[in-house]
């Protein structure tokens, strides 16, 4: 096992060189860089870069356009200093051999539109996947597998002929289409204001006692929670009803009732560890999804500022380090965790053995 584990990890290098080669070489095709962000900004008087090109509501109360650099064209050496400044004057390999050494060392440099480093940035922003992820993972996995075994048991039965007809209608409506009729609902859309529609705690978090935290922060997060688990829990539900029926099938499922066994020693004493081998195991790259894939419109229809919001607003504005510091940073432990699964499959079920491929 050891070897596999040192081959596994030795792949990663080549295997995230490459997303980085890959993603790097698309993204010198993409028009509209951030050299081309500032200038469009600056032309136009946009009040984000306020700081270089001077203060927009004073050119409003002065009225004095001449002054104004957008009016007439900026210098070629202004936009050769950007250029400069933001590392662009350089060929693109070279470029990208700077960045994979500060990559390296896990120097992830600044936000070039915003004044906070990339690592700050993501940590700010961490609190919100990790409840996003967290908790729908734990709700999905709560509720799938008792109903996927219950659903295995009576397969057939007019119980799992209802429940196959919810869950096929929870896979097909997409989370976000779910969290609106949430907010119509239970958010003072149309009806009912039992649940707050922003943030991950109130106003007066700091000063409630620590059952007032736990049950605010809660509150906040019962519906978002909810829209991101609607559909992993109808995949994680079909996925433990079809890997019991398999087991459940097997001669050794025949021979130990045979032996004279309960249904509930034989189910949960030898099926159950078998059947789950797939769904536990998988937890950690499901995990993994929820919390850094994270949901954009979720994240903006409950007012949640994280990685999801974070990396299309890093996307649009052209903003690099952001871009390429999270990509690194999640494909390396979307890697790590590949490896971590298959470690699970093993202390689940020490019969796998890796070492025998090949």
């Amino acid at each position: 096992m050891g070897a596999y584990i040192l081959r596994r990890l030795l792949l990663v290098i080549p295997t995230l060189l490459g997303i980085m080669i890959v993603n790097f070489a698309l993204i010198q095709f993409v028009p509209g860089g951030p050299i081309e962000q500032i200038i469009a900004r600056l032309e136009g008087g946009g009040d984000v870069f306020e700081s270089i090109s001077g203060s927009g509501s004073e050119l409003a109360e002065t009225g004095d356009s001449d002054n104004y650099l957008g009016s007439r064209g900026l210098p070629d050496d202004f936009i050769e200093q950007l250029e400069k400044e933001f590392g662009f004057d350089k060929p693109p390999v070279e470029r990208f051999l700077n960045m994979m050494w500060d990559y390296i060392r896990f120097d992830f440099g600044d936000s070039y539109f915003r004044n906070i480093s990339v690592v700050e940035l993501v940590v700010e922003k961490m609190p919100v996947s990790i409840t996003l992820g967290l908790w729908s993972t734990l709700l999905a996995y709560m509720i799938s597998i008792p109903l996927g075994i219950k659903k295995a048991i009576r397969d057939g039965s007019r119980f799992d002929t209802w429940t196959s007809g919810a869950i096929i209608v929870g896979y097909a409506i997409p989370g976000f289409l779910f969290a609106v009729l949430l907010i119509v609902l239970f958010a003072g859309g149309s009806y009912w204001r039992l649940f707050p529609l922003r943030g991950l705690t109130s106003d007066n978090f700091a000063d409630l006692s620590l059952i007032g935290k736990v049950l605010d922060y809660f509150w906040h997060i019962a519906l978002p929670v909810l829209a991101s688990t609607i559909s992993a829990f109808a995949t994680l539900t079909l996925l433990t009803k079809n890997s019991f029926l398999d087991e459940i099938k097997k001669q050794y499922v025949t021979t130990a009732k045979a032996k004279g066994l309960s249904e509930q020693k034989v189910l949960y004493g030898h099926v159950f560890r078998n059947a789950m081998l797939i769904v536990i195991s998988g937890f950690p790259a499901l995990f993994i999804g929820v919390f850094f894939g994270g949901s954009l419109i979720i994240e903006t229809l409950f007012s949640l500022d994280g990685l999801g919001r974070l990396g299309f607003e890093a996307a649009v504005a052209r903003d690099y380090p952001v871009v390429f510091g999270t990509l690194f940073t999640f494909s390396l432990i979307g890697l790590v965790v590949g490896i971590i699964t298959d470690l699970t499959y093993v202390m689940i079920d020490p019969r796998i053995d890796f070492e025998g491929r090949g």
